[in-house]
């Protein structure tokens, strides 16, 4: 049986999340809550992102929930400021949103290609300017970056998700470097193959796990659990002098 750390520079930190009502942004929330840290959450999912706030806040924990399309910029940094005004200024952001939707790349439109953009890339850059000047004014602060191995590994039928994916590191290095002398630190969280409800339902058929067996060094599936943990590192004071890095949480995946 395992016993995960607690962090104590975590309790009562305001935390925002994306994408936080199912998978990974769930994990997230339920972990960051459970630490005692005050957060704020948003996704396009009412109905599970209600219920999800509810039951935390009747256990007792500080979870706000608001109901928000990321990809509509303003009305997402106005959640944001909802959650500062609630819980204080936010020391912790963990850009989670994101949707692996498959595509074949000869029918991408310049439509499709900027709606994909905004749902995997955008919003995390439009979350870093509403939170940042709250963290430089605080003098310190975590921003995470949620990643991908797929173009690391050259998954098919993801190519537009896979740019990116890619282009997140891309944001973590620039903006690591625009905020580390303010005290705050960036970096980019990589999942691997996660089990999420949304794969097992669509994806983990028994090729997949024959190709998880395969490739991962590790026994086991990564769970969502495995991927909140490392971002509670990140976001707590132990990852001080960590900023401009990306953390692969993929149960140890052969990359080629």
């Amino acid at each position: 049986m395992t016993q995960s750390a607690r962090y104590p520079s975590l309790v009562g930190m305001p935390v925002v999340i994306s994408g936080g009502a199912s998978g990974i942004g769930e994990a997230l929330v339920r972990n960051f809550a459970a630490q005692g840290a005050k957060v704020g959450f948003v996704d396009i999912q009412d109905e599970r992102g209600t219920a999800l706030a509810a039951e935390l806040t009747a256990a007792g924990q500080a979870v706000l929930f608001t109901r928000c399309d990321i990809t509509n910029t303003d009305a997402y940094q106005t959640a944001i400021a909802g959650f500062a005004a609630a819980h204080g200024d936010a020391l912790a952001l963990v850009n989670n949103a994101a949707h692996d939707q498959r595509h074949e790349w000869q029918e991408v439109t310049s439509a499709y290609w900027d709606d994909r953009m905004a749902v995997n890339l955008k919003h995390s850059f439009f979350a870093i300017q509403a939170v940042a000047p709250g963290m430089v004014k605080a003098g310190r602060g975590s921003i995470i970056n949620t990643g991908s191995i797929s173009w690391m590994i050259m998954s098919p039928k993801i190519p537009v998700y896979e740019t990116a994916k890619a282009a997140t590191h891309g944001l973590t290095r620039g903006m690591a470097r625009e905020l580390g002398k303010s005290g705050i630190r960036v970096n980019t969280l990589v999942p691997g193959w996660v089990m999420t409800e949304r794969q097992l339902t669509h994806w983990v058929d028994g090729a997949a796990e024959a190709q998880i067996d395969a490739n991962q060094a590790l026994a086991g599936r990564v769970q969502p659990d495995d991927i909140a943990r490392m971002a509670l590192f990140l976001a707590a004071d132990d990852s001080a002098m960590i900023s401009a890095q990306q953390f692969i949480v993929d149960g140890g995946w052969a990359h080629s």
